[in-house]
């Protein structure tokens, strides 16, 4: 796994200079690839390549990077890893290429210039972000794998288009910008992280997953055109149009894809392992390695001190029933807090999971023994593990026993009210004066479900958290989420619908943020054998009903895994990777949440509505209602913006004027 920085001008470079700015950023990004740096610069075409390299395969200088095509037309910066690399060089072989090395870069390389770069993405599999310069045509390609498993960031400014593995080396370019996208900070607080194409600076951009962008210099200006290779939509139809109906082909089918994803990626030239949490997903692909592996797999877990959050004894139960090398560490309360500070650090875009801790830790325990680790994530949104898909259809179910007008007058009356006058109409209703906000809250959250028009609706009202998040403008307006609405496709049913929402939004977004960020940190590769293109489309190929067959989740999973591990040592109520922070905010965190969420200090500062965030702090104290969830998104904030721009008054904004026609443009496409 490794880092990529460069970016492409309209004008000639100073090949010194740039080699400065382009050292700088690549130094942001050490910790994705601490074995070797690599620069790359043609200063007459205006590009610049830079290369941080975590040696995986092939471990020699034959892998090291910015690498050349054999005709030397391109020249890539790679991170990642192409797991059919092996099947793909012996067809290109066969087609008359030759290797040098034995990395999955130069075999992309090749079949690049074989196929073209679209059909060379097609045909890999794997995990990937790319910047390929093509310097026949003059054109850098920006391309993303499938489901976003690698991150990839650009900012357009002016005559200089930029990219990296993360916004911190990004900000480390002189053109780049800074500025707080208001409507950003509005879907962060909405959904606890901000997902793509959204960043929380303006004028910048994640490249969409499954995505290629290309840009090129045209009469001395920056052109842009961006398109997808592989379309979730498409792909999602295609396979859902094409059932599996029968419950045990459906089990045979999942369990054969998954062997073949988990064959390709333990594949390494170092030590490789897996997170083990003891649920269905993490215990199913340990138990796959172990039943492929010739000596025990490393396997790691975090425990608690706390045991409503421990899984630590259910972990090291799986793993002396499959016979791998477990190591796990307990931890008190108080070390998993001192990581806090580190997180604005080790997510240089504010990001509000707080499971992102117990991320870290895991991440940091098994680097002291492996390179790379395999992790169970996927398997929510893939096989219908969330409980809220069925909380959905139940409220959907009850909504629709109510006419819908009467549903949207009720809602229109409870939204048109005042503060004051819903607090004086609920305090004839509440127990005591303490929980009215608690009240007062839940009512008006009632309201926003009345207007629901489709289980959509529905799904969208649970998975958010401030829904009217408090964040203001400059003008003093409240600033509004950008769109972010992914359009299902209209073949699926309910369930599949919320899956599909899921998949293409919290997964990339949230999911495998958290996982990237914190396993890199560390130096760490992670690898996600449930979203090996083959598993994902037989998933899909699944109906919801196979998915729920005994009225919960992942039935198909089940199945696999009881064929490895008794029931009886998986079937529990789902836990996920929970910390305490409810708690944690009255108490061990208090000062730290004071300082930050200081009224005077969220004035001056700008960004958000003072007198709701003290509402909803003061609240919390009292234990009228549990707001960590939506203040852990504010101090993530605050934090993030403390530590990476200063703690002075925001930036103003200037609003999203185009500094070129390119800049415009690159908005609008995203």
């Amino acid at each position: 796994m490794c880092g990529i920085a460069g970016y492409l001008a309209t004008r000639p470079l100073d090949a010194d200079r740039e080699a400065l700015v382009l050292r700088g950023m690549l130094g942001a990004l050490a910790h994705r690839g601490p074995d070797d740096q690599g620069i790359w610069i043609d200063a007459s075409g205006g590009i610049a390549l830079g290369h941080r390299r975590l040696s995986i395969l092939d471990l020699s200088p034959l892998g090291h990077q910015p690498m050349h095509s054999a005709s030397s037309r391109y020249v890539i910066s790679f991170n990642g890893e192409i797991y059919n690399f092996a099947a793909l060089r012996d067809e290109l072989s066969a087609r008359g290429c030759s290797f040098r090395g034995g990395s999955d870069t130069e075999v992309l390389l090749a079949a690049i210039e074989t196929w073209g770069i679209e059909q060379a993405l097609i045909r890999a599999v794997g995990m990937f972000a790319i910047a390929l310069w093509d310097r026949h045509a003059g054109t850098l390609t920006l391309a993303r794998d499938r489901l976003g498993e690698k991150p990839l960031y650009y900012c357009v400014v002016a005559d200089t288009v930029m990219f990296a593995s993360e916004l911190r080396a990004l900000r480390q370019h002189p053109r780049a910008r800074t500025d707080v996208n208001r409507a950003s900070l509005a879907l962060l607080l909405k959904y606890n992280f901000i997902p793509a194409p959204h960043t929380i600076h303006e004028r910048t951009w994640k490249l969409m997953p499954g995505a290629c962008a290309t840009f090129s210099v045209r009469d001395h200006a920056l052109q842009h055109q961006e398109q997808r290779y592989w379309d979730p939509a498409i792909e999602v139809s295609a396979a859902a149009a094409n059932p599996i109906t029968d419950p045990g082909a459906a089990v045979d089918a999942v369990e054969s894809a998954l062997e073949a994803a988990i064959a390709g990626q333990v594949v390494a030239d170092v030590p490789v392992g897996a997170f083990l949490s003891g649920g269905i997903d993490s215990s199913l692909v340990v138990a796959k390695m172990q039943q492929r592996a010739s000596r025990p797999v490393r396997t790691f877990t975090i425990g608690f001190a706390d045991q409503r959050f421990d899984e630590a004894p259910f972990a090291a139960t799986i793993s002396r029933h499959l016979g791998t090398q477990h190591t796990d560490l307990v931890l008190t309360p108080a070390e998993v807090r001192s990581i806090i500070p580190r997180l604005p650090i080790i997510y240089d875009e504010p990001f509000a999971d707080s499971s992102q801790m117990p991320t870290f830790l895991v991440s940091q325990l098994a680097r002291e023994s492996v390179t790379v680790s395999l992790s169970g994530d996927g398997g929510d949104e893939l096989f219908s593990g969330y409980d809220r898909y069925g909380s959905a259809l139940a409220r959907w179910h009850n909504l629709q026993r109510i006419p819908a007008w009467r549903r949207q007058i009720g809602a229109r009356a409870v939204e048109g009210m005042s503060d004051a006058a819903l607090d004086w109409l609920l305090k004839r209703f509440a127990r005591s004066h303490r929980g009215k906000g608690a009240l007062d809250s839940r009512m008006r959250q009632r309201a926003r479900f009345w207007r629901a028009r489709s289980i959509d609706d529905v799904f969208e009202e649970l998975v958010s958290f401030w829904a009217l998040p408090p964040v203001r403008t400059p003008g003093g307006t409240w600033a509004r989420p950008g769109a972010v609405d992914h359009v299902r496709p209209a073949s699926l049913d309910p369930v599949q619908r919320l899956m599909y929402a899921d998949m293409v939004r919290y997964l990339p977004d949230d999911i495998l943020v958290k996982v990237d960020r914190a396993a890199m940190a560390v130096s760490l590769e992670t690898r996600v054998p449930l979203l090996d293109r083959d598993v994902v489309r037989t998933a899909w190929r699944i109906p919801s009903a196979v998915h729920r067959l005994d009225g919960r989740g992942k039935w198909v999973l089940r199945q696999i895994l009881a064929r490895h591990v008794p029931p009886a040592l998986f079937e529990r109520p789902k836990r996920g990777f929970a910390v305490p922070v409810a708690d944690w905010l009255k108490v061990e965190l208090r000062e730290w949440a004071e300082a930050l969420l200081d009224p005077a200090r969220i004035g001056r500062e700008g960004y958000f509505d003072a007198p709701t965030i003290e509402r909803r702090w003061r609240e919390h104290l009292r234990g009228d209602m549990d707001w960590s969830f939506h203040l852990w998104g504010v101090l993530m904030f605050q934090a993030w913006h403390e530590a990476q721009l200063g703690p002075a008054a925001a930036t103003p904004v200037s609003g999203f004027e185009a500094e070129s026609a390119l800049a415009t443009a690159s908005a609008a496409s995203c």
